[in-house]
This record gives C-alpha cells, sequence and structure tokens, in this order.
C-alpha cells in the first residue's frame, strides 16, 4: 500500500518539526516546508523531502502541493512583538489564504489549520473556555492575536465553499525543538537562568508539544471538516506553574506573585525604547494586559472526538526543561545534579 503524503508548512518551526515527527511515526510520507535561508536544524536526520518557498507566495504554494495528499498548515509568526506590523498580518492571514487557494486548486484530501487558542474567546466568569466561546475586543490583544483571528476566519470561509479543512486551536504547548524559542518557552529559560524574580498573578493552560503533533494527525485521520479543535491540557495558575519547574530543575521558584496593572507604566516604557532602539522588549502593553486574564481552555471535544493525549503538565515541563539544558539555552547548569548542558 502506497503511504499517503503530507505537505507541512513551517515544517522547521517548533510546532512543525513536531509534527513531521508525529506524521513519520504514523507511517505518512512528509513534504517538509521551509523558508528559503531558514534554520533547518529541527529537521536534521529525518526522512523527509525538504521544500522551499514562502506561504505569501501563490505559486510557491501551487508547487509545493503537487502530488500531496494532506496539507497541515503550521507556518506562522508567533511573536507578541513586531515592527512593523504589518509582517504579521501578511504571513498569518495572507499566507494562509494562498495556502488554502493551493490545496483548494490541488483537491487535496484533507487540510489541518494550525490555528490557537489566541482566536478564541475567554468566559466572563473565568471558566474554560472551549471552541464556542466567542472572541472579542477583550480577548483580541495585539497583532498576534487578531492575526489569528483573522486567519482563522479565512479557513471557516474556505469550510464552508467545501474545503475539506479542520481547524486546530494549540494552547500553549512546551517541550523540546522550541528553538526560538516561543513567548512560552522563553519563560521556561528565564527561569531556569534566574532571570525571574517575580512573577505576574496569571495563568494558562500548559500542554506537551508532542500531544499537539499528534493531535494534528488525529485531525486529519478523525476530525470533523469545518470543525475547531482545542489542543491543550491542563489549566495552571503561573504560581503552580513555577513550582513544577522548580521541581523540574532543582531551583527555587520566585515567592512574590505581582498583580498586571501596577506594570502599565513599565510596560509602556519597555515598548517606547524597543521602538526607539529596535529591540523586542520583554514587557509590553499588550503583555500586561493578557496577563490579566487567566487564559485557561477546555480541551475536552479534542479528546472525545479525536483520542488527543493529555500528558501531565509535569511531565511535559520536565521534557522542556531537559531540552533546554541540552539544547544550550542555561547559562550556568544547576538541574538537579549539576549536569551541565550540551550544544545540540
Amino acid at each position: 500500500m502506497v503511504a499517503m503524503r503530507a505537505l507541512v508548512t513551517g515544517a522547521g518551526g517548533f510546532i512543525g518539526a513536531n509534527v513531521v515527527r508525529a506524521l513519520l511515526g504514523r507511517g505518512y510520507e512528509v513534504r517538509a516546508l521551509v523558508r528559503p535561508g531558514a534554520e533547518v536544524a529541527n529537521l536534521r536526520g529525518l526522512a523527509v523531502e525538504q521544500a522551499y518557498g514562502d506561504v505569501r507566495d501563490p505559486s510557491a504554494m501551487r508547487a509545493a502541493v503537487v502530488g500531496c495528499d494532506l496539507v497541515f498548515h503550521v507556518a506562522a509568526l508567533y511573536a507578541l512583538w513586531v515592527r512593523p506590523r504589518r509582517p504579521v498580518y501578511e504571513t498569518n492571514v495572507d499566507g494562509t489564504r494562498q495556502v488554502l487557494r493551493a490545496a483548494w486548486e490541488a483537491r487535496v484530501e484533507r487540510v489541518v489549520y494550525t490555528s490557537s487558542v489566541a482566536a478564541l474567546g475567554l468566559r466572563e466568569d473565568g471558566r474554560p473556555a472551549d471552541e464556542t466561546t466567542p472572541a472579542n475586543r477583550r480577548s483580541l490583544v495585539g497583532d498576534y492575536k487578531r492575526s489569528k483571528y483573522l486567519a482563522q476566519m479565512v479557513a471557516a470561509e474556505f469550510a464552508a465553499r467545501g474545503l475539506p479543512v479542520v481547524i486546530v486551536n494549540p494552547s500553549f504547548p512546551v517541550g523540546p525543538y522550541d528553538r526560538k524559542p516561543t513567548p512560552t518557552g522563553q519563560v521556561i529559560v528565564d527561569f531556569l537562568n534566574g532571570r525571574m524574580p517575580a512573577y505576574v498573578d496569571t495563568g494558562m493552560n500548559v500542554v506537551a508539544v508532542e500531544d499537539v503533533a499528534l493531535g494534528h494527525v488525529l485531525a486529519a485521520e478523525k476530525g470533523r471538516p469545518g470543525e475547531c479543535y482545542i489542543l491543550g491540557g491542563e489549566n495552571l495558575p503561573m504560581r503552580d506553574l513555577l513550582h513544577l519547574l522548580a521541581a523540574a530543575s532543582g531551583l527555587p521558584a520566585p515567592r512574590v506573585g505581582l498583580p498586571s496593572f501596577p506594570l502599565v507604566p513599565l510596560a509602556y516604557l519597555n515598548a517606547a525604547w524597543g521602538a526607539l532602539t529596535g529591540t523586542v522588549p520583554r514587557l509590553t502593553p499588550d503583555t500586561v494586559r493578557m496577563a490579566r486574564h487567566r487564559m485557561f481552555y477546555d480541551p475536552g471535544k479534542a479528546v472525545r472526538e479525536l483520542g488527543l493525549p493529555q500528558t501531565p503538565a509535569r511531565e511535559a515541563l520536565r521534557r522542556a526543561v531537559a531540552w533546554f539544558q541540552d539544547n544550550g539555552y542555561v547559562k550556568v547548569s544547576r538541574h538537579g545534579g549539576g549536569r551541565a548542558p550540551r550544544r545540540g
């Protein structure tokens, strides 16, 4: 029997590289699409066909889908601070339109579009949100969230026209191959390097990136076209998340929790300095606004319909800590028995 071939956009990135591995593990052939000149260390040693192209380029996307049965559109510009702002919308919204149009023209069997919980709303009563919780101005803070919301609307439009596209909404994945790292990964790196004397009293849904990756494949195999599935795990207040990082690393957790409101003036100063110097500020008005709400989500639909695994957050964070230590992100190793980090 001939194996099905899957195109994965953004294959060299954090989620994309894990999706590639999940596909290979289930016997699929993979065409891994990366931007020209992009880092491909996450694909080293894998039996994949590497292709190059920009998701914003219609001709490149048409060429990329040729001969593929499935398309996993994972590529996105995931950053909470980008100046100028336009590339966020060009990549996340216009790029999604080009990929889905190419998949439509090629009549592929199934498309899985990687959206985000950023495109969903939050409940007013603080309970975990689900796929039916509508987004509003309160939840769509910043260009990244707004761009993912608009891109999900593009995917929904194609689904309404008949494209067999399934939308997945990962929450806050942690684990291996987070080379950039992502904003969530940066929290872990800052903790491991002792750059977190205090924390903001917020919360998030933590999920193992391996579960997110398998969730993509399960969405292709079992998901209903036009439906959304939250690929999430455990809802953790920041205090609990930091205590799990402390247990995984042997480092003390910060004890001081700060409300978000007093940080607003500092955030504006940081943003102004970043705009002036061209650097990326660690604290911005948007990140402070997001921290005002606990970003809790309910992955029950994906667990029931897809069989999404639920790796405990403790184990997911342990794997993330180990990967960052082993790949040179920790300046001074203080893990457990003092094991020195290896550079990968």
